[in-house]
This record gives structure tokens, C-alpha cells and sequence, in this order.
């Protein structure tokens, strides 16, 4: 919706239509709504050191400054509302395109906005020492009641903040751990086609939790993985999954799997990559691209850089995914150097009817080819976008248009 300014509720909220109806709409559009909650933990405290005339002069500071902050990171079309619903601190309703965002980008997002608003606080209100808390958790869509869906979503980012004792964390942490220990995922795939002979190249692993519960959707799963410190570990039975589903199959393409760079960077993880290997002798690494998204920043990971060399001398792949969508594609490139590069469905989406889109591309395959790598297109929904890409010889594409994930057993077959 257009938005010069960010309008803030009252607490009573809920009961007021522009959000119900922000929230219903993105649901209409197939869109996911989270909610992102920036908690005070020592609010209380300042508010005695402070005064009440320092202390509102604070609050008033407070929701400028991430107002402001917000509205230079995030697109008006995505904001629902940002409001004060917590007495202890702000909450940002934010629409989500689960096919084009990532758990990733949404935990970028919100550490950047924190980031900023806290050092500009700190600029214009020195004494004011703010103690911040952050977490986020999605709406549920198949809730009788968007009211207490809404609701049930507060309290849950809350407890993700607070890392509450007894509160619906717990609950959380209980039901990922259960997914993990118990392996209750399922995997989807998508294939990847060669656009000069249309034929299927390659699959991309994508993961769903188990079905019909609050955390079947991968957004879900991941964001309160990676809230609950579970990510590595979830990651790591993708990977087992996906081995298993190859060797069952039968499958001789190239298999994709994503990736973030904090579990590549992990100390433990060539090791237990190698474990898992070694159950699977009939698979090659030469098989599998490990697909890095491109959001999460690599800056200081000690170990990421060693590790993806290790990767390569077992036959691994690398792969950049996102690439265009965050804010250090080339940066991202230069270091990793990657064998693949996927370019983001944000570059590729109606470039057909933009000529700076189609500039960007090209672009991108300047660079892809200086590396020496070969470029897959993301979220390729027409024929029109298909044809940009043909005409510029990009070497593979996927999206909906050519096909959507499948079930695996259904949808892999040897080449």
C-alpha cells in the first residue's frame, strides 16, 4: 500500500480493520505476514534513570527513529503497520513472498534495523542505554480467527525475544527439537532446465515440516530453528534426507541443496558431512551443488572460506544463490568464487517490460563469465521472461513456468 508515513496503533490494535485487512490481503495474494517484535529489556530501569520528562521524550525518539529506519530498509508495499502494541517496546507487521524472501533475509533485515535505530539513538539521546530484544515469528494462515492468529503470533515473537521460561519458546524449542530428532521432514523438488535444449539439468532440494502443523511451511521451520539454535542441526538431516531420496531414486542429475553460511562455517561440519557420505558410498559429491544464500553475510566466519575449500577437494559444487537481491552479490562472488551463480527472482521478475532489469543481467553474466561460472535464473513465471533469458544465453533457468516442486518420488527420475 502507499505509505509516506508509518502509521502507529494504539494497543488495542487488534480490533481495528486497517490491520486486519492488511493481513487478510497479503494472505488473498498468496503472501505470508510476520511478525517482528524489537523489545526494551530494560525499559523499566530507564525509565527511573531518565525522569518522566526524559523518559517520554525517549518513547518519542524511539518510534521516529525506527520509523524512519524501517521505512529506508523495507518497501512501503510490504509494511502493514508498526505500532507499540508491547508496553516494552515496537512491532513491525511486515507482508512476506515465502517463493522470493528467505528466513535469511528476514533475520538481515531485522538485525540491520536494529542496528541503525540503536546507533542513532545513541546519537541523539547519549544517556538513553537501551537493552534490545528481538524475534519474529509468522502468522498462521489456517487459524479460524485472523484476530487471535495475530495475537498468537505476538506472543510467540515475544517469547522469542524474551527467551521466556515456561512461555510458548519452550513450546517452540520442544516442537523443533521433536522435527529433529525425530527427522520429520519432507522434501520437495524442483527441477532446473537447460534453456538451450530444454531439457531437466538439475533438481533443488526444498524443505517442508511436517504436514498440517504451524511449522509445515519452510519459513516457519527455519525462522524458529534458527531462533531456538536447532538451524545446524536441521540443516544437516536436509542433507541426510536428500541423500537418502538420491539412493532411492536412483537419480544420476545434479542435485542442489541450500545452504546457509553460519552451517558451512560450523567447525563440526566437514566431518559430519563426511559421515554422512560414508553411509552413502554410491554417491558422488559430484552430484551436489551446495547452493549458499547470498543474504547471509560471510564477513567473520572464520571457518567458512576453509571449509568450502574442502568442500571442492571432496567434488562438491558451490553455488551463490539470491544473487542481486541482497547487498553483496559482487563481494559475495569475489570471495567465494562460485561454480554456480543463481540470479535472483527479483532481477529476473518482468524483465521482459524493464530494460534496467535486463542491463542487470547482463551484467550478472559479464561477471558469471569472468568467474567461470555457469548462471541459473530463479522464478521464471512466463514466457516473456523466458525469452529475455534465451536471448541473452543464460545457461539454466527454473520457476513455475516451467514446472512446480514435486514430490520427490514423484518428481525425480535418472536422467
Amino acid at each position: 500500500m502507499p505509505l509516506d508515513k508509518i502509521r502507529f496503533y494504539p494497543p488495542q490494535f487488534i480490533i481495528r480493520d486497517p490491520i486486519m485487512k492488511g493481513v487478510k490481503k497479503a494472505f488473498a495474494s498468496g503472501e505470508e505476514v510476520a511478525v517482528i517484535v524489537f523489545n526494551i529489556k530494560n525499559l523499566r530501569e530507564m525509565s527511573e534513570q531518565l525522569g518522566e520528562q526524559g523518559y517520554t521524550q525517549f518513547i518519542r525518539l524511539l518510534k521516529k527513529t525506527f520509523q524512519e529506519i524501517i521505512e529506508q530498509e523495507i518497501s512501503s508495499k510490504e509494511i502493514i503497520a508498526l505500532h507499540d502494541y508491547s508496553s516494552d517496546g515496537l512491532t513491525l507487521l511486515m507482508k512476506i513472498n515465502h517463493e522470493y524472501h528467505c528466513v535469511n533475509e528476514i533475520d538481515q533485515k531485522m538485525k540491520k534495523i536494529l542496528r541503525n535505530s540503536e546507533k542513532k539513538l545513541h546519537e541523539e539521546m547519549p544517556l538513553a542505554r537501551p537493552i534490545f530484544e528481538t524475534g519474529y515469528m509468522f502468522i498462521e494462515k489456517k487459524h479460524y480467527s485472523i484476530q487471535e492468529a495475530i495475537m498468537k503470533a505476538h506472543q510467540q515473537a515475544l517469547a522469542m525475544a524474551e527467551k521466556r521460561v515456561q512461555t510458548e519458546f519452550n513450546e517452540m524449542l520442544y516442537t523443533v527439537s521433536k522435527i529433529v530428532s525425530q527427522k520429520e521432514i519432507s522434501l520437495l523438488a524442483q527441477p532446473i532446465i537447460d534453456l538451450a535444449t530444454g531439457e531437466v539439468r538439475a533438481w533443488e532440494m526444498l524443505t517442508r515440516g511436517p504436514k498440517e502443523s504451524i511449522l509445515e511451511s519452510p519459513l516457519q521451520l527455519f525462522s524458529v530453528a534458527r531462533q531456538t539454535s536447532m538451524l545446524y542441526d536441521l540443516e544437516l538431516i536436509v542433507f541426510e534426507k536428500t541423500l537418502e531420496q538420491i539412493h532411492t531414486t536412483g537419480c544420476t542429475q545434479d542435485i542442489f541443496i541450500n545452504f546457509t553460511p553460519i552451517t558451512l562455517g560450523n567447525n563440526r561440519f566437514i566431518r559430519d558431512i563426511k559421515k554422512l557420505l560414508a553411509k552413502n558410498k554410491n554417491i558422488s559429491p559430484r552430484q551436489l551443488t551446495l547452493e549458499i544464500t547470498e543474504r547471509d553475510s560471510i564477513e567473520g566466519m572464520e571457518n567458512f572460506l576453509y571449509n568450502i575449500k574442502v568442500l571442492r577437494m571432496l567434488g562438491f559444487r558451490v553455488a551463490i544463490d539470491d544473487t542481486g537481491a541482497g547487498y553483496a552479490s559482487l563481494h559475495s562472488i569475489s570471495e567465494i568464487m562460485p561454480d554456480i551463480i543463481k540470479i535472483d527472482r527479483s532481477v529476473i521478475q518482468d524483465i521482459d517490460k524493464n530494460t534496467v532489469k535486463e542491463s542487470m543481467l547482463k551484467g550478472l553474466l559479464l561477471v558469471a563469465r569472468e568467474v567461470g561460472s555457469l548462471v541459473v535464473a530463479e522464478g521464471i513465471e512466463n514466457e516473456a521472461e523466458a525469452s529475455v533469458l534465451s536471448r541473452n544465453k543464460v545457461d539454466l533457468a527454473q520457476g513455475y513456468y516451467y514446472a512446480r516442486p514435486n514430490a520427490l518420488m514423484k518428481g525425480l527420475k535418472s536422467s
